[in-house]
C-alpha cells in the first residue's frame, strides 16, 4: 500500500503547516492547545471548502432541473398549439374534400357553383341587375 499511495501524506502536510512552539500564557503553565489549534484549522478549513463545493454543486443541480423544466413546460405548451392546429387544419381538409366530392357527382351542386362563382346564366334566362 506504501507504494500505491503515499498514506502518510496528511500527518506530513499537518507538520508543515504547524507553527514553531511558543510559550503561550496559561493558567496551567506550559504550552497549550499548540497542536490541536494546527490540527483543527487543517480540518476545519477543508470541510470549509467541501462544504463550498457541495453547496455549489447543489445549486447547479437545482439551476439545471428547474430550467428544463421550464423548457418542458413551454415544449408541451407549444405542442398542445400546434396539436390543435393539426386538428382544426384537418377538419378543414375533411370539409374540402367533402366539397369536392359533391362538386364532382351532385349536379345541382355544380349549376350552384357555376351560378354564384363563375357568374353563369342558362341560355334562356335574362338577368335583371337592380341598383
Amino acid at each position: 500500500m506504501n507504494k500505491a499511495a503515499n498514506t502518510y501524506w496528511a500527518d506530513a502536510r499537518i507538520a508543515a503547516q504547524r507553527p514553531a512552539p511558543r510559550a503561550l500564557p496559561s493558567p496551567f503553565g506550559g504550552l497549550t492547545g499548540v497542536r490541536t489549534a494546527s490540527r483543527r484549522r487543517a480540518i476545519i478549513s477543508p470541510m470549509w471548502v467541501f462544504s463550498m463545493v457541495i453547496l455549489a454543486m447543489f445549486t447547479l443541480c437545482v439551476t439545471v432541473t428547474l430550467r428544463t423544466q421550464t423548457k418542458m413546460h413551454r415544449a408541451a405548451a407549444h405542442h398542445e398549439t400546434i396539436s390543435s392546429e393539426v386538428e382544426s387544419l384537418r377538419s378543414t381538409n375533411a370539409n374540402l374534400a367533402r366539397e369536392v366530392e359533391r362538386l364532382r357527382s351532385d349536379p345541382r351542386a355544380i349549376e350552384a357553383a357555376a351560378r354564384s362563382r363563375l357568374g353563369m346564366v342558362r341560355a334562356n334566362e335574362i338577368i335583371v341587375t337592380v341598383d
